[in-house]
Parts: structure tokens; sequence; C-alpha cells
């Protein structure tokens, strides 16, 4: 088999500067989920939604590894799962079950990150969720969701109880599965992931004390981290210097 490295070639002058922009933003995303670390192989995915009418998204080619992607690597897909361009390459089922049901569903949805770490999938599988122990989790936890288990997103059926759990949260805890975050642009959805990331393993480590020996922070506290991220985690700030770290440590990802 090529790599898909070595058969890349750029698409930027056949489609239009929105969804080349949106194909660098997204590219973006996976090549920085990858230095984080936070990659599974190549099971998880990442969409971003291309702006004009219609339900149309990208996502990545089912078996490139996300430090490996490009911004003419992605696929663009109707939300019937149909591909809209020419390629060879498929797309994860489930990705696509998931994605859709959110892009389908959300207008504010532009992008949505799924991720299966360690530590995510750990909280994940916890009873209690994400605790209220850090700044991080003050932070993400009033943008948080839930949702059950149901095997593996291959399931159709299950894209409306994905969004009625969802509701209007940017966040989400899959039960027993993993991380998703939503965000207008890849800056918000980025960071809101970075908020929940970070949290959850910050959680993993506090409880090798033991559940009796953490430190829930009080409620007034809680309360007030609530009204001062009550409208969004934001990125703006940390976008432009991720972008520059992507470039020294990780370039390509825009071609």
């Amino acid at each position: 088999m090529t790599a898909p490295l070595a058969k890349a070639t750029t698409l930027r002058d056949q489609v239009s500067p929105e969804e080349w922009h949106a194909r660098v933003e997204l590219s973006a995303l996976y090549r920085l989920v990858a230095l984080h670390g936070w990659d599974d192989m190549v099971y998880t995915h990442i969409s971003a939604r291309i702006p004009g009418p219609g339900h149309q998204f990208l996502i990545n080619p089912y078996g490139w590894f996300f430090e490996e992607m490009t911004a003419s690597a992605l696929i663009r897909i109707d939300i019937d799962g149909n591909l809209l361009q020419d390629t060879d390459e498929m797309i994860n089922p489930a990705g696509f079950t998931i994605h859709s049901a959110i892009h389908s569903a959300r207008p504010d949805a532009g992008y949505v990150m799924h991720l299966h770490t360690d530590h995510g999938v750990a909280v994940a599988a916890q009873k209690e969720g994400l605790l209220p122990l850090s700044q991080h989790a003050l932070i993400a936890l009033p943008h948080l969701a839930y949702h059950g288990y149901e095997g593996i997103a291959l399931n159709h059926e299950e894209r409306e109880r994905i969004v009625a759990d969802l509701g209007r949260k940017t966040l989400m805890l899959l039960r027993n599965h993993g991380t998703l975050a939503i965000g207008r642009n890849a800056a918000e959805c980025w960071t809101g992931m970075f908020y929940l990331e970070r949290a959850c393993l910050q959680q993993v480590m506090a409880l090798s004390a033991g559940r009796e020996n953490v430190l829930i922070a009080p409620q007034e506290a809680q309360d007030e981290v609530a009204r001062q991220v009550a409208r969004g985690i934001g990125g703006k700030l940390g976008w432009p210097g991720s972008l520059r770290r992507l470039n020294r440590e990780l370039p390509g990802y825009d071609i």
C-alpha cells in the first residue's frame, strides 16, 4: 500500500475558498490531536461543516493516521453519507453516525471532535462522571452532557438519542467510550476538548489517592465558575499559538 503522504495532492484550486479554509483548520485539528498523543491509531474522528447550503461536511479518510492528515486528504460527504468527491478512500461508518447526527441537528456545530484517550475513557466509565475536582473540570462541567453506551456506533437510530442527550451542550462524555466536543469554529472545538481532556486526566491522577481523599471544589466556587463561563469556553487566544506550534513540530497539514 502506498503511504498516504506520498500520494497527497492539493485540492486548493479545486474547491471554494470557504471549503479550503475548513479543510486546513480541520487538518490542523487532526495533527494537534496527534501532537498531544490523544489519537487512537485510526479509530476516532473529527469533522467540519462546509459553509453554504445543505448539510455537507468533511471527515477523515479511514486508515490515515492523524499525524499524516492534510487538507486535501479530507473527504467531503453529505448527511446521508454519500461521497461528494472522487476518491479511492473510505470513511469510518461509526464516525459518520456520530458526526452526521450532530451536524444535522446543531447549526452551531461547525466542528465536531470525538476521541478515545485513556483518561477520557476512564472518566467516561466512572459512575460519578466528571467530578468538580479542578478548575479545568469546573470550566467544562457547565457545558457537559452524557450519552449512555449502546455499542459501536453503527446503528443510525442511535443518532436521535445522541442529539437528545447532547441538547444545547458543547461537550459530552460518551459512557464507556470517550469524549466529544463541538464548536462554531476549530478554535472553540479545540479549546473545549482541551479543557475536557485535561480535566479527565487530572481526575484520574487525583483519584489515585482514593475517592475519600480528594477535595471537591466548594459549591460557591462551582457556581461562580459556571457564571464566568456561561457564554462559552472560548478559544481565540490559544488557537493561533497552537497553529504556530504545529507549524514548528508537525508541519504540512495545510496542503
